[in-house]
């Protein structure tokens, strides 16, 4: 195949749109299987970092072909890594040119014109201007916004003879606050703070603030400090309680915190309090202490937050009467369908059935979109079951099942109904590949699904977290693929039923081979350690939690140290899948042995440990289960436990047929 260096990738460009049509006109006709051909040649060219003969190839594919827009953009981008500029630019002008309602039309109008902010910054303000007013509401938009605000700066700033006037150089300074409000964490972020910092301009506090921002959030924690220290203290503590943790200055944090919360909470927005405050948990000495001390400290914004968190952590003796002071405290909070279903549940373990029963009603009138739901709903069965009202109870639990499927009162409902006592439904699950997550694929989708041009389908994807999260499947990012597919369940009103092919994307199979292996060894529950699996990592190999946690199964070092030893395993990586999820069921099926061969006590104990779940059984006063779950003590392995068995309710309602 024949190669050509950057001054003949130049002539390969066609200039107007007569000379294509001449080209349609006497070109040799060109079989969509010869154009497929040609494009998955050029594709493989590209992907060897062979770029010059990749552009080349992809200037073959023929204009009557679908895939014509997509090699135009290809051009563009080798075009690109060969830094031919001017050849790139006028690939993609053809591209959006040629075809304006191709869905890579915008990005090809982005890349131009970034490539002409200097050789052609008239034009460049052009395209950039076009993209701000016409897609107003994507990513584009918000980068062109930046681009504006530095080419008016560049204009002026670049030249002698012109006085740079207060006026554009505010309008320069909105466009780069636009920007870090928009993306505060944005790929373009810190170019804007170091431009914005280069205008001879005075920058208010609050705009030091929103640079401040933009640095913690991006890392660059020295800077963020920097930035901080220019901004009234009462204004930035928030913030500053934050990167002063990331820094390693506990003092800081913890002496901003309680000042703050102390004087000026009124100063800053809620949300970046709760940010401070739950930064100030990371280092107290127990979550109640904590809890306690900022209770007793704050006396405006946060308070709300802070009582919740309290109560959340309070001996269970005194928990109900703490959550009944909040309630009448803070009717309006945002927290109190909390306080409210904790109330209702303290009443259900009383035994106070007929009360829970009117607060349970008085709930799911008040709050019947609230993530706590789920949570009465069931146990409002629970309440009519103990009182032998069986239509109340089956109706309660079918409405549980049907309303919320993939929930894990879902599952405690199912196996209610069923009368099973365990948590264990099955071991059987029917294995199912991952599949393209819709039923129609449009023409140009599936070609580039045969040819593998993922890249290119993440850009024609737009904001479809379903499509994205096969793509990144089929990229092997697997840990990136369960996110973008767990939000996107979580975002629908109404779930799909259980056969709809995007269940498999939110509850992946990964690695199942190895985890049914190792659990079959083990005598543990396949379905329940890939469980673990995903709700650990993520399925992510490389996982390392901040304190030191490693792998899928994320196993600390000392922990897979002592169990390798008494496995007689003299040599392992925690980093190797395999390795990882060996030493995972070695592990879970010891603490499995110790505490009874109870799965509940298990799971409880592979995040809470061993010590405080044996503390637990011998404290809490319980009579199954769920009462047992309901009052762990530690909010987060509570939580861990209820999505540790969500996970496994979604992997056997998915895969083996149970409701």
């Amino acid at each position: 195949m024949r190669k050509f260096d950057k001054k003949t990738l130049a002539g390969l460009g066609v200039g107007s749109l007569l000379a294509v049509i001449l080209l349609l006109g006497i070109s040799q006709y060109q079989t969509p299987a010869k154009s497929r051909q040609i494009y998955k040649d050029a594709l493989s060219d590209m992907q060897k970092e062979d770029f010059s003969n990749a552009y080349y190839l992809f200037s073959r594919v023929s204009f009557l072909s679908n895939l014509k827009p997509v090699a135009l953009y290809h051009q563009g981008e080798c075009a690109d890594e060969l830094e031919d500029y001017s050849t790139a630019v006028k690939k993609y002008q053809m591209l959006f040119k040629l075809y304006p309602a191709n869905k890579l039309s915008l990005k090809a109008k982005y890349q131009a014109a970034q490539n002409l902010v200097k050789t052609n910054p008239n034009l460049a303000e052009k395209y950039f201007n076009d993209i701000f007013t016409r897609y107003p509401n994507t990513d584009y938009a918000i980068a062109s916004e930046y681009y504006l605000g530095l080419l008016m700066m560049k204009s002026y700033t670049e030249s002698e003879e012109k006085i740079f006037p207060l006026s554009k150089k505010d309008d320069v300074e909105n466009c780069f606050r636009h920007y870090l409000k928009k993306a505060p964490s944005g790929r373009l972020a810190m170019n804007v703070v170091n431009d914005w910092l280069s205008l001879d301009k005075t920058i208010s506090n609050d705009d030091y603030l929103l640079m401040a921002k933009s640095c913690y959030l991006l890392g660059d924690y020295k800077k963020a400090q920097e930035l901080l220290n220019k901004v009234n203290l009462k204004e930035s503590w928030a913030l500053d309680v934050q990167n002063s943790y990331a820094l390693g200055n506990i003092p800081r944090a913890r002496y901003l915190t309680e000042w703050g919360l102390m004087h000026h909470a009124q100063y800053i927005d809620s949300e970046e309090v709760e940010n401070a405050i739950n930064t100030y948990m990371l280092f107290a000495p127990t979550k109640l202490k904590g809890a306690t001390k900022l209770f007793y400290i704050a006396n405006s914004k946060g308070k709300d937050y802070i009582w919740d968190l309290k109560c959340s952590y309070t001996d269970s003796q005194y928990k109900s009467q703490c959550f009944k002071d909040f309630y009448l405290k803070f009717p309006n909070s945002k927290y109190v369908d909390d306080a409210l279903s904790q109330i209702f549940i303290e009443t259900i373990r009383k035994g106070d059935i007929s009360n829970a029963q009117k607060i349970g009603k008085d709930f799911l009138n008040k709050f019947k979109d609230s993530p706590y739901a789920p949570m009465v709903m069931y146990w409002m069965g629970r309440a009519a079951e103990k009182r032998h009202e069986y239509a109340d109870y089956m109706s309660y639990y079918k409405s549980v099942i049907a309303k919320y499927p993939d929930n894990y009162y879902a599952y405690r409902a199912y196996l209610r109904m069923n009368h099973n006592p365990g948590p264990i439904v099955t071991s059987y699950i029917n294995e199912q590949e991952i599949a393209y997550p819709y039923k129609v694929k449009p023409a140009i989708i599936k070609e580039l699904i045969d040819l593998e041009d993922y890249d290119i389908l993440e850009e024609l994807a737009g904001d479809d977290k379903f499509l994205k999260s096969w793509i990144f499947y089929q990229k092997g990012d697997y840990s990136q693929s369960v996110v973008l597919a767990r939000d996107a369940m979580d975002s629908l009103d109404v779930k799909p039923d259980k056969f709809d092919v995007r269940w498999r994307l939110v509850y992946p199979l990964h690695y199942y081979d190895e985890v049914k292996k190792y659990a079959d060894v083990n005598g543990n529950n396949p379905p329940l350690m890939l469980s673990i699996v995903r709700e650990e990592s993520y399925f992510n190999p490389s996982a390392k939690s901040a304190v030191g946690a490693v792998g899928l199964m994320q196993l600390m070092p000392q922990t897979a140290s002592e169990i390798a030893i008494k496995h007689n395993i003299k040599k392992f990586s925690l980093y190797i899948p395999a390795q990882n999820i060996l030493l995972g069921n070695y592990y879970y099926a010891f603490l499995k042995t110790y505490l009874s061969g109870m799965d509940i006590s298990a799971v409880a104990a592979y995040n809470g440990g061993i010590g405080s779940v044996n503390s637990w059984n011998n404290s809490i006063y319980y009579n199954d289960t769920d009462e047992f779950v309901e009052q762990i003590p530690y909010p987060e392995t509570k939580n861990y436990v209820k999505k540790v068995f969500r996970s496994y309710w979604n992997y056997i309602r998915i895969y083996s047929g149970n409701k």
